[in-house]
């Protein structure tokens, strides 16, 4: 029977193929799902062998931790050069859009807060 190894909700593209990459390397069989047309479905890669969750739980926790470094040696060279995304800089690029946001914001909480008065 199938196991789930890796929900593909919100991954970044380059994160899932570098799973595939890695699962294929060491040999493990695994075949992926989609979100479906809605979107409604849940997208993850399975492996088709429960014998080889182990094997390939280890192989993800190893590469997840290696991410997690690198990402955030990236995230910290990044706010040193002064390129890293902030909500100023966010401002500057798309005022139009964070007003907009800001906007809704503070809708749905005066809605949120007046159904009680």
């Amino acid at each position: 029977m199938a196991k789930l190894l890796f929900r593909l909700r919100h991954v970044p593209d380059d994160e899932a193929a570098e799973v595939r990459e890695l699962l294929t390397a060491h040999d493990i069989s695994f075949y992926e799902t989609s979100a479906g047309n809605w979107g409604i479905s849940m997208p993850g890669l399975w492996l088709h062998d429960n014998a080889d969750y182990a094997q390939a739980r280890s192989l993800l926790d190893d590469y997840q931790q290696q991410r997690q470094q690198r990402m955030r040696a990236q995230y910290q060279a990044d706010r040193a050069a002064g390129t890293a995304d902030t909500l100023f800089g966010l401002l500057r690029e798309d005022p139009a859009k964070v007003i907009a946001y800001l906007f809704i914001i503070v809708v749905v909480a005066a809605i949120s807060i007046l159904i009680f008065y």
